[in-house]
């Protein structure tokens, strides 16, 4: 069976490390907001190229923290509206709708999957207060245009930078090209922890702090609760295991694009789509997605020759029970994305072999 994602054989290649790091935790006797915390949220804003990192439970959180901070600092307020990509996973569109904000969505570029920076201007009204990007699949969701528009209209950019770690625009990283970000680093991440984790980064001062304290239930200082807040603290030993895999991280991206170019220069079957690629820098390829007409009996067949595959996503977020409202709404680009896209196996451990093994079969469906 060749795994959609082998996380085993991930570990491994840094087990070592992995192992040294969680006794340092386990011995230190020292489990939450201490000096791994510390060092993590230094390493990752230097990486990343913000001034502040404030790790929190998982990526959903980061998100609802950032548009919570925007609402506290009076930036925002309910029934304010967000520009959300319509394809992009559900987490992006609930972390609008838990503060009381009007996700507006707009489709995506056939193309690149991400958000067209062509619809956008036509979706702003009086009500809009920032532009949601998502950096989906791994590939930069950011343009000039969004840029220019963010600016003529005087609107926060927010980045879902869940699947994006490691990408890059111009020369600077996914993740520091707003006001704000929120990072995922669920294990399948391209950074990944032993459990749920996430991050905002940010060069916002004000809501940085904000964002720290809402995370440890609205807390300024000890018992002190300025903010109505949660417990959404990233944990020591998720710190230190995510700080080992940081220094690995670009080494695996360089693996993931190497395996990438592999797929799409020799997957030949017409009956399929491969990504379009015309910066290589801007993608870091935490799913490989094709796309194919029909991609359930593609499914199967892959299944069949023991390959496993994943469908990101099988139905959209406009047309959830959770969000019947916009039920009615049509969106056809989107639509098309999610009846015919089919993720195939993508990670920094893949053999050759394996690689060989999957396009030789992709290439061989009728």
């Amino acid at each position: 069976m060749i795994k959609f994602l082998d996380l085993q054989k991930v570990t491994a290649k840094y087990a070592d490390e992995i192992h040294e790091a969680v006794n340092r935790v386990v011995d230190s006797g020292w489990y939450l907001q201490g000096k791994e915390n510390e060092k993590f949220e230094a390493d990752y804003s230097a990486y990343i190229g913000t001034k502040y990192t404030v790790g929190c439970a998982n990526g959903l959180d980061a998100l609802i923290w950032i548009f919570r901070a925007y609402v506290e600092m009076g930036v925002m307020k309910p029934g304010d509206e967000v520009i959300v990509p319509a394809n992009t996973y559900i987490a992006s569109i609930l972390a609008i709708s838990e503060n009381g904000l009007i996700p507006v969505l707009v489709e995506p570029n056939i193309e690149t999957y991400q958000i067209d920076d062509s619809k956008i201007e036509k979706a702003i009204t009086e009500r809009t207060k920032a532009i949601l990007i998502v950096h989906l699949y791994g590939q930069c969701a950011y343009t000039d245009k969004i840029g220019e528009l963010c600016k003529k209209y005087n609107l926060k950019l927010v980045e879902d930078n869940a699947q994006a770690h490691g990408c890059m625009f111009k020369g600077r990283k996914t993740g520091s090209l707003g006001d704000a970000a929120g990072h995922s680093f669920y294990p399948g991440k391209n950074l990944g922890a032993f459990g749920d984790a996430g991050a905002v980064t940010t060069n916002d001062e004000e809501l940085a702090h904000i964002v720290r304290s809402i995370a440890n239930y609205g807390s300024t200082r000890k018992y002190v609760f300025k903010y109505l807040g949660r417990n959404s603290r990233l944990d020591e030993i998720q710190a230190a295991i995510l700080d080992v895999k940081l220094k690995h991280l670009d080494e695996d991206i360089t693996i993931r694009k190497k395996n990438a170019k592999y797929y799409i220069d020799n997957i030949t079957n017409p009956a399929i789509i491969t990504p379009i690629v015309k910066d290589w820098d801007a993608h870091v390829f935490h799913i490989f997605t094709i796309r194919c007409k029909r991609r359930n009996e593609l499914q199967n067949y892959l299944t069949e020759h023991n390959i496993q595959t994943i469908i990101h996503y099988p139905i959209p977020p406009h047309k959830q029970e959770c969000y019947k409202e916009l039920n009615t709404l049509s969106f056809p680009i989107t639509e098309q994305i999610h009846n015919e896209e089919l993720s195939i196996p993508m990670s920094p451990v893949m053999t050759e072999e394996e690689l060989k093994t999957v396009v030789k079969t992709l290439n061989e469906f009728l």
